[in-house]
């Protein structure tokens, strides 16, 4: 059975693979069709009739099916008695495949003669319940494709899912192949249309009149595609429930008006980069839409006034995202917190948005209620006191990430963590330049009890210092992620160690280039009984004894990386000795003292192993690579 997951359309329509059936198959055919010749023509929309098709040839041609015109082979196809038959006539040529691909569902005729001579083990067609998805990338997005996956999935159980990405610069996807689709998939659930500028509103209006249970459209980067075939869609397909959108210049208001108004169902929004979407399409999209409970608005022409309507009407709503929003002010956020109508969020991300300032964003807290996730980047307008206040405001916060806030210091961290009277399980600081290390006396703060995972990467002024007031307010920690801070010691990140009570199970320090055998020996001992992953990639500080630690005292460790550390065969024999330990996941990329000496002690990790990264290690040959990769050849190997 061809694979289910993003499959090309390759040998679509015949099981064999050959685009042409056996003279076998094709006389079988022939006697099909010909026992259906004599079956009632009910009148059909074409214009002439079989007759006057046959009448209307000025030009002899030689005996055969070929002479037959479109409107003859058309009726002939839509009375064969299965779909495998079906196949096989769309196998024959390039014209009889789109005239099979044009034939719609409800236009088969079934007739009780036809199915008397199908074999009912082979021929049976499944049910269409759309449970197929394909995927065309590139140059394989032709029509010819679209119309043989039409064909070819419309017995095998129904199309369900299409992606196509892009379009063959030469013989690309055009409105014919959607009409292709929009004939032979009925059961179409899924379409996403990227950067096909071939596309227009005439393509999406075949698919909504063909499509009717279409639930989520996905258009990125299609310029032809405006508002009325949008509006179109809304009228077709009231079943939505899904509508992404990005950087598509010519759809505006009016078509979002016309989604809202139309699909009770729609509880997905995400617009980004639509230059013609205002104020008036976001508002009468949250007016209308009583069941949104997800809204992505990005980089919109949008003011204080959209987001004065998502408080008002967004009640539903619990995941919202709002990014490159300039003309939003401090009062749209303000507003958007004071007036509490957004009693269901439970996420909120906010990206380079200056109306984000610390009066807004303690209104957020203090309004939203039932916010569990906070997402800040690159939101330079909040301080310290901000942040402060927001954390004693968010009774019910989670998890809290700052990327690129650069006007939070170590101070206002600190006290923030000391001051939330939640249950704040995670806490992540990412490329936040403005924290410095610096001393400061937390004997006197309350610890944060609740916090089971910290993640510091790419802040290069938290060293020791901070370290280790992290480690006396957080006791519980179970994960632990310092990528990237190079000006860590080990006499720095001992203290926090040394303070987490909970024992911990995922440690990251990759990038903290300053760190020697001596932290990990410390590591080992106080965690080897809880600890499962650790990352010690670029630690170049770090050699065997690191390893001959770990494999004394890390009984649980299955994920271990030592990419570009002083690792050298001698470690990986200590490793492969360790009777009590099960690797699973080893990588030694970059380490250029493991050479072809390691291939035994390779082989008997690999009784365990299920990942190993062996690539940039120039001391192994690539003939002793292949003989790893065949010995090891339920592992999957990265050289």
């Amino acid at each position: 059975m061809p694979a289910l997951v993003n499959y090309s359309g390759d040998d679509e329509l015949y099981p064999g693979g050959s685009f042409c059936p056996s003279p076998m198959e094709l006389g079988r055919l022939y006697s099909t069709i010909g026992s259906n010749l004599d079956l009632y023509y009910p009148p059909n929309k074409r214009s002439r009739s079989i007759l006057e098709a046959i009448e209307g040839e000025q030009h002899y041609q030689e005996p055969g099916i070929e002479v037959l015109p479109d409107e003859c082979l058309f009726e002939i196809f839509r009375r064969l008695p299965s779909g495998k038959e079906r196949s096989l006539c769309a196998c024959v040529s390039k014209r009889w495949l789109m005239l099979m691909s044009s034939i719609c569902k409800d236009e088969i005729e079934r007739t009780t003669s036809a199915a008397e001579t199908v074999s009912p083990d082979e021929n049976q067609d499944i049910e269409c319940d759309g449970y197929l998805t394909r995927c065309l990338d590139g140059k394989k997005a032709t029509d010819v494709r679209l119309a043989a996956i039409a064909v070819g999935t419309s017995s095998r159980g129904g199309l369900g899912k299409l992606s196509i990405r892009g379009s063959n610069s030469v013989r690309g996807v055009t409105n014919l192949g959607l009409s292709a689709v929009a004939h032979g998939c009925p059961s179409l659930r899924s379409l996403s249309l990227w950067n096909v500028s071939s596309i227009g509103d005439e393509g999406l209006s075949h698919i909504a009149k063909g499509c009717h249970i279409l639930e989520k459209l996905d258009l990125s980067h299609c310029s032809s595609i405006t508002n009325k075939g949008l509006i179109a869609i809304a009228e077709g397909c009231p079943n939505m429930t899904t509508l992404n959108m990005e950087s598509c210049p010519n759809i505006g208001n009016e078509g979002l008006q016309a989604l809202a108004r139309l699909c009770p169902k729609l509880q997905s929004i995400s617009i980004k980069d639509c230059p013609l979407v205002g104020d008036h399409g976001v508002s009468n999209l949250l007016s209308l839409a009583s069941n949104l409970s997800r809204v992505k608005l990005q980089n919109l022409n949008i003011t204080d006034f959209s987001l004065a309507v998502i408080c008002h009407y967004g009640r539903a709503i619990t995941n919202l995202v709002l990014s490159g929003l300039k003309n939003v002010t401090e009062r749209g956020f303000w507003v958007m917190g004071a007036a509490q109508g957004l009693q269901k969020l439970v996420s909120l991300t906010v990206t380079s948005c200056r109306g984000v300032t610390d009066k807004s964003i303690e209104a957020i807290g203090k309004g939203c209620i039932n916010l569990k996730q906070m997402y800040l980047r690159r939101c330079c307008f909040v301080t310290d006191s901000g942040l402060v206040a927001f954390a004693k405001a968010a009774v019910s916060l989670e998890s809290l990430q700052l990327e690129e806030c650069n006007r939070f210091t170590q101070s206002g961290i600190i006290v923030a963590l000391s001051n939330i009277k939640t249950k704040l399980r995670s806490l992540t600081l990412v490329k936040c330049t403005g924290v410095k290390d610096i001393d400061m006396e937390v004997s006197m703060l309350s610890p944060c009890q609740s916090l089971r995972s910290l993640a510091i990467q790419k802040c290069p002024g938290f060293g020791s210092s901070s370290l280790a007031m992290i480690g006396k307010l957080c006791p519980q920690l179970r994960h632990l992620n310092l990528t990237g801070l190079y000006g860590i010691t080990d006499a720095g990140l001992l203290p926090l160690l040394e303070n987490c009570e909970a024992g911990l199970v995922n440690v990251n320090l990759a990038g903290c280039w300053n760190l020697t055998d001596n932290i990990v020996s410390a590591l080992a001992r106080l965690h080897g009984g809880t600890l499962e992953v650790l990352n010690l990639d670029g630690c170049m500080k770090i050699t065997d004894a690191s390893l001959v630690t770990i494999a004394n005292n890390c009984l649980v460790l299955n994920d271990l990386d030592v990419s570009k550390c002083a690792i050298t065969d001698a470690g990986i024999a200590v490793l492969s000795r360790a009777s009590l330990l099960s690797l699973q996941v080893l990588s030694l990329s970059g380490c250029s003292d493991v050479s072809n000496k390691c291939v035994p002690f390779l082989t008997i990790l690999g009784q365990t192993l299920i990942g190993l990264n062996i690539q940039n290690c120039n001391s192994i040959s690539s003939s002793t690579m292949e003989l790893l990769v065949e010995k090891l050849w339920r592992c999957d190997i990265l050289v």
